[in-house]
């Protein structure tokens, strides 16, 4: 076994210098990362990585990340999770993820995931998570085939993001949606969809893009479970808050989403603030300080604050559809703001935003009028480029669908019992 971070061993084991001979000389990558998980127990295999060279050498200063990716990645994992071995710099770290070859990184997809933790684990030591970001970001982009794979990755970038309130690194990886799972890619668990999902809806609200964020909050939410996660409740939470915020109203989740869910928040203090919901900001406001421990302590008192904000804006909107013109005082008067110039800059900015069509006349009389939806030639671009998109994700699917072979055995049992079904007495 590896003493004091040396690479001299007892009889019948591997030495470092055995392994690095392995790893320089092996013409097969499959073939060398058996023997990177096979050529000791468990239990000393990890030590005997993270070591030094008996001359002082440090493997990773003579490796190359590209032609010897499998056994840097053995290395440099086991260096990131190691007590006695030096750490690595950040310079070797972000070498390795800029320029590792992938294919033979997707051999040990339970490396990767490994030293992505290790790479957090080794940034929270030094007090400066944020290192780790550019690192992750470079091994995430370059792992999978493309990043509508769902992996492990994913989930431990957002989390880092999130951690550390620098959101809009993620942006490009959220803006790819997952459509493939392949489990020889990627270690993946249950909690993986979910925490990714549930980090990329917390880093979109963030930023305020109310509408993707509400789409991550909500796969989290219907993700299937016999019995749901906390995460999925606590993302249902924001779910209802963010809707609150973009819509004035919540929405009831897709059908198959687990319905002991909408009983706990219906039942909560959110239901209660859900319920309340448009009203005028002192009534809100009373309720919210009333639940303000609970709301803080879930992560959720910047959202409801930004709920009551909103809610004046929600008010108005609902007397356009009763009045055609109102004072700014009788506005004022239906939302609990006392102030005309405060009601005059809520309407000014709601027109601005698109939300109604109205005007203020000299008497402080607002006309209001139905909104035209306008749309630029960028709009209409990104929309036709979307719909490309997903009409192309969609008809990957269905080939990769009409390929299985579980698939077709099962259309051709139906066909089968249709068949004898239809068959005349």
């Amino acid at each position: 076994m590896s003493i004091a971070g040396t690479s001299q061993t007892t009889s019948g084991l591997a030495s470092l210098d055995d392994v690095l001979n392995q790893i320089t000389t092996s013409s097969s990558a499959t073939s060398l990362n058996h023997y990177l998980k096979s050529f000791a127990p468990k239990e000393s295999r990890d030590t005997i990585l993270a070591s030094i060279q008996p001359n002082g050498q440090d493997p990773l200063t003579v490796l190359d990340p590209s032609r010897n990716t499998l056994g840097v990645l053995y290395i440099l994992s086991a260096r990131l999770h190691s007590t006695s071995a030096p750490t690595p710099t950040l310079a070797v770290i972000e070498n390795f993820c800029s320029q590792f070859d992938p294919t033979q990184a997707r051999l040990a997809p339970d490396r990767v995931t490994f030293l992505a933790k290790g790479i957090v684990r080794a940034s929270e030591s030094s007090n400066n998570t944020k290192y780790a970001l550019t690192s992750l970001y470079n091994l995430l982009t370059r792992y999978p085939p493309q990043l509508s794979y769902l992996t492990t990755l994913h989930a431990i970038f957002l989390k880092t993001c999130v951690a550390t309130h620098h959101y809009t690194i993620a942006l490009p990886i959220l803006a790819v949606p997952i459509t493939d799972v392949d489990i020889n890619l990627s270690d993946l668990h249950y909690n993986d969809n979910l925490v990714y999902h549930y980090a990329g809806g917390i880093a979109l609200g963030a930023l305020k893009r109310w509408r993707e964020a509400e789409e991550f909050f909500e796969i989290c939410v219907s993700a299937p479970a016999q019995v749901p996660a906390a995460i999925q409740y606590d993302a249902y939470k924001k779910l209802a808050l963010v809707q609150l915020i973009q819509y004035g109203e919540t929405f009831a989740p897709p059908k198959y989403t687990h319905p002991s869910l909408l009983r706990l928040l219906k039942s909560s203090p959110y239901g209660v603030f859900i319920k309340q919901y448009p009203t005028q900001n002192s009534t809100l406001r009373t309720y919210a300080t009333k639940e303000q421990e609970l709301f803080t302590q879930d992560a959720n008192w910047g959202l409801i604050n930004q709920a009551i904000d909103r809610a004046a804006v929600w008010l108005i909107k609902k007397l356009t559809a009763t009045y055609l013109t109102l004072g700014l005082a009788d506005i004022g008067r239906e939302v609990g703001i006392d102030q005309d110039e405060e009601i005059r800059e809520i309407i000014l900015s709601m027109i601005d935003a698109g939300e109604i069509n109205a005007t203020i006349s000299a008497d402080n009389t607002v006309t209001f009028a139905d909104v035209v939806p306008k749309f630029s030639k960028d709009d209409l671009d990104r929309i036709l480029v979307q719909a490309q998109e997903h009409n192309r994700a969609l008809l990957k699917v269905e080939r990769e669908i009409n390929a299985s072979k579980e698939y077709l055995t099962k259309v051709r049992r139906c066909r089968r019992h249709r068949d004898r079904n239809l068959t005349p007495l």
